[in-house]
């Protein structure tokens, strides 16, 4: 009895392990949040090239920096276990029954709730805030930027190609999206014939192209650049191939491509069914046979072909 007393007595008492883990995930969740906003985070996607794709960015690293502390939280405490509390040999002694633990119970509910419930108004927020969804609104959109004229564009997608109408300028229709740098863009997006997503990735706009539906989306071009322009949608055969390409340059720029387009797309123009938000697929199925008749449809199908595009 004496002998298992002084054993007893000269054995190590267990430390603080929930100490130990938090000295170790503390900094390391740190270094990680810092990495993540100064590092890291001016290098997402989609970019910064205009407003919603900068909004866009801003909402992935809130995210990620509240992500980061809890998933190191879990990557600390597993290497703590695997190496403090690993089997070792000459030691098949059990530890303590586990009967619960009413503060670490509190303190894990607690502090995931306050994460999820801050995301969820976080979320909310920025969706309902200027542009931050970068997606369409519908044709009543809750909320429209403020300050100047927006420039018009309207996307219409057909299997399998988007065409971009400037309604502002004479209602010309041109493969290519060009924009001007610092104005307002409000993009109704429709589709002559099945369900289409006109995504212009570097903008950070994405909305659904329903045929008989105008999809409003906003955006603000900020710097000039390459925009690259897809279909999100399964839309048919060649769906992988609905690509267009688009830029944003400077305001003189685009004003001397729209003054040529203009002129030189007139004959064309004229015979494009009359500016809508939505147009009949049956009515311009028999335009665009008149325009294959007549040698103006390229592959593809459409209105017309590429090589009527001008480019700025």
């Amino acid at each position: 009895m004496a002998a298992a007393d002084a054993a007893a007595g000269t054995q190590r008492p267990e430390p603080n392990h929930g100490l130990r883990i938090f000295l170790i995930w503390l900094p390391i969740a740190l270094v990680a949040d810092l990495l993540i906003w100064f590092v890291w985070g001016p290098h997402l996607p989609p970019g910064d090239m205009s407003s919603s794709a900068a909004s866009q960015q801003f909402d992935i690293r809130v995210m990620a920096v509240m992500a980061a502390p809890v998933m190191a939280f879990v990557l600390s405490y597993g290497a703590y276990a695997l190496i403090v509390w690993r089997h070792r040999e000459d030691d098949d002694e059990d530890g303590p029954p586990i009967h619960g633990n009413t503060r670490i119970a509190a303190t894990w509910i607690g502090v995931t709730s306050v994460i999820v419930l801050s995301l969820a108004v976080f979320g909310t927020v920025e969706l309902v805030g200027p542009a931050g969804a970068g997606a369409g609104e519908g044709n009543t959109p809750i909320w429209t930027p403020s300050g100047g004229t927006l420039l018009q564009v309207q996307v219409i997608a057909q299997q399998w190609r988007f065409t971009y109408r400037y309604p502002q300028f004479g209602g010309f229709e041109t493969t290519s999206l060009i924009l001007p740098v610092g104005q307002n863009v409000q993009f109704n997006v429709t589709s002559l014939d099945v369900i289409h997503s006109f995504w212009a990735i570097q903008l950070g706009v994405k909305a659904d192209a329903n045929p008989g539906v105008n999809d409003v989306a906003y955006t603000k071009p900020e710097h000039t650049g390459n925009v690259e322009v897809r279909c999100a949608e399964l839309c048919g055969l060649w769906h992988a191939d609905m690509t267009t390409a688009g830029q944003v340059v400077s305001v003189s720029a685009f004003n001397a491509w729209t003054a040529s387009s203009e002129v030189q797309l007139a004959a064309l123009t004229k015979n494009l069914p009359p500016y809508s938000l939505t147009y009949d697929p049956n009515s311009v199925a028999q335009l665009g046979k008149a325009f294959q008749q007549a040698g103006l449809t390229g592959a593809g199908g459409g209105y017309y072909g590429p090589q009527y595009a001008v480019q700025p």
